[in-house]
């Protein structure tokens, strides 16, 4: 009777810590920054398939999107995580900035309102977060409400991060800067549209989430 108890407490226990949660991999930063470019370039680059929906409009990323078991490969190692696209964050969304777009009002307004909600979900998941990716314009300043917002709740959480400066193949991209506004994490320059750098950023990534 008692062998049977251990094993049965023995196939609990096993089976309890093998089911081991799936590592998630999020990707935040401010609207336009291309975190979906990237989210795009990272499965294209490994599954053969683009994951998110780009658009010059503002908050085109208005809730969660997921992407399972997606596994990166180099130098004879591999990780396997699940990546979150998030909605872009901001501080304050108006329905007039998407009427510039040439919306109409009552799409506007329920553009703003489906962001809002995006925004609001994006913060509470990062408490589900593993790592962090936090993707930046190179092209704007960094020394934003929004990106203190962000790094501020990552630091708050304690959650390895690494900041992508994107879109290194624009004239005004300046890491530099970016690397002097946030000094306490490793700045990767990249270009996810183009695919500039990303080499680095796979290398630089088995080392986040080791």
């Amino acid at each position: 009777m008692i062998k049977k108890v251990k094993g049965l407490w023995g196939w609990v226990f096993n089976s309890f810590f093998s089911k081991k949660k799936s590592l998630k991999l999020g990707l935040y930063g401010p609207p336009n920054a291309g975190k979906s470019t990237l989210a795009n370039r990272i499965c294209k680059d490994w599954l053969g398939q683009e994951m998110s929906t780009v658009s010059a409009i503002p908050h085109e990323t208005r809730e969660i999107k997921i992407k399972e078991n997606v596994v990166i490969k180099s130098k004879g190692k591999s990780i396997s995580f699940n990546l979150v696209d998030t909605p872009g964050i901001a501080t304050k969304i108006d329905y007039e900035e998407f009427m510039k777009f040439k919306m109409n009002k009552e799409d506007s307004k329920e553009r703003a309102k489906e962001a809002t909600k995006g925004v609001i979900d994006a913060i509470k998941w990062l408490d589900d977060m593993n790592a962090v990716l936090v993707v930046l314009d190179s092209t704007l300043n960094p020394y934003s409400q929004v990106n203190i917002t962000i790094i501020g709740n990552l630091a708050a959480r304690n959650i390895p991060v690494m900041i992508i400066a994107n879109k290194i193949d624009l004239k005004k991209a300046d890491i530099k800067r970016i690397e002097a506004a946030f000094p306490q994490y490793q700045v990767v320059g990249i270009s996810a549209e183009k695919g500039d750098n990303v080499e680095q950023f796979y290398d630089s990534l088995f080392k986040l989430v080791k």
